[in-house]
């Protein structure tokens, strides 16, 4: 019997990556709604939900031009959707809290859905989204992971540095920030002890021991179908989002013992999606890096062959 319940998407409307797992749910036949909610409302669509006695909502929303059952919904494909941004038509202290009402209201029943899938679900998402609680969990699951180190402490931050010889720092969050000259952001690089100084104390500091890989690995989980991809670079490169002209991609076999750990990651966060970095070493271990619970990996598909969308369609398809 045909299954006509939808898979909602909440994504940018010009985002190729939501297109390409689109087109393979529509291959399938799988009806699908698309969404933008920090767009699409409150100005082009409007709901209802109301709490039933079970404890779940039900309701519908409309658009222009279609209308959604919210009962009827088999997944949620959550792909990175705009943000609710305060109206420029009101004045500023009440598009603020229209915007907090946007967030709470609308997108807290989209994200309350009954029986339903969701990849991910964004409070999965946050929880996972943190460093320290990654490598934790990694640390716990047998993953190596390398000397790390916290801090806002800068003689601890040079007794690390001298203790370890070779280290790097990265952020612990997502830094972009748009210039006239184009976008900025803070890549991994290498630190000495004699380079840090006082404004260490400003903010907490991610240093890791640095390790000698001689290739990364960039592993996309989905449900439980694995692609192990490897990007080599020449000149070999410390953060290999530096520079992508550089890199070269294969789609390789996934190391023994690695998808199971990988899978019980994220088990544990409540994903059913992740794209995890891996450095390798010449004696081919896998050493942790993180893991993006919403990464990237459109770009991988397009350079290896990979079937990621597919696998995104199958397990969207499945729905709970």
């Amino acid at each position: 019997m045909r299954d006509d319940r939808p898979v909602l998407v909440l994504s940018e409307l010009d985002d190729a990556t939501a297109d390409s797992v689109i087109m393979e749910l529509l291959a399938r036949d799988v009806p699908v709604v698309r969404l933008d909610p920090g767009v699409d409302f409150p100005s082009d669509t409007t709901f209802a939900a109301r709490l039933d006695e079970s404890g779940s909502w039900a309701g519908d929303l409309a658009t222009g031009t279609r209308r959604l059952d919210l009962t009827s919904v088999r997944a949620v494909y959550r792909r990175r959707p705009t943000p609710h941004a305060p109206s420029p038509i009101l004045r500023p202290h009440e598009a603020e809290f229209a915007a907090r009402e946007a967030r709470q209201g609308f997108s807290g029943i989209l994200a309350n859905l009954p029986n339903c899938l969701y990849v991910n679900h964004p409070d999965a998402n946050r929880a996972a989204a943190m460093k320290a609680r990654q490598l934790t969990v990694a640390a716990r699951l047998g993953f190596r992971v390398p000397a790390t180190l916290i801090t806002n402490d800068l003689e601890r931050a040079r007794a690390f540095a001298l203790k370890h010889g070779h280290v790097i720092y990265k952020p612990l969050t997502h830094v972009r920030h748009m210039t006239p000259e184009g976008p900025l952001t803070i890549w991994t690089q290498p630190v000495h002890a004699d380079e840090l100084d006082d404004t260490i104390a400003g903010t907490a500091h991610l240093f890791q021991c640095l390790v000698d890989k001689v290739a990364d690995l960039r592993v996309t989980v989905v449900g439980e179908q694995v692609f192990c991809i490897r990007i080599d670079s020449n000149p070999h490169q410390l953060d290999w989002r530096y520079d992508y002209d550089r890199l070269t991609y294969t789609w390789c076999e996934t190391p023994p013992g690695l998808a199971g750990p990988m899978v019980r990651y994220l088990e544990h966060f409540g994903l059913a999606f992740g794209c995890f970095d891996f450095g390798l070493t010449a004696e081919g271990e896998q050493v942790f890096f993180e893991c993006n619970p919403n990464g990237q990996w459109s770009w991988l598909e397009e350079r290896t062959g990979a079937p990621i969308a597919a696998a995104f369609a199958d397990l969207l398809k499945g729905g709970a």
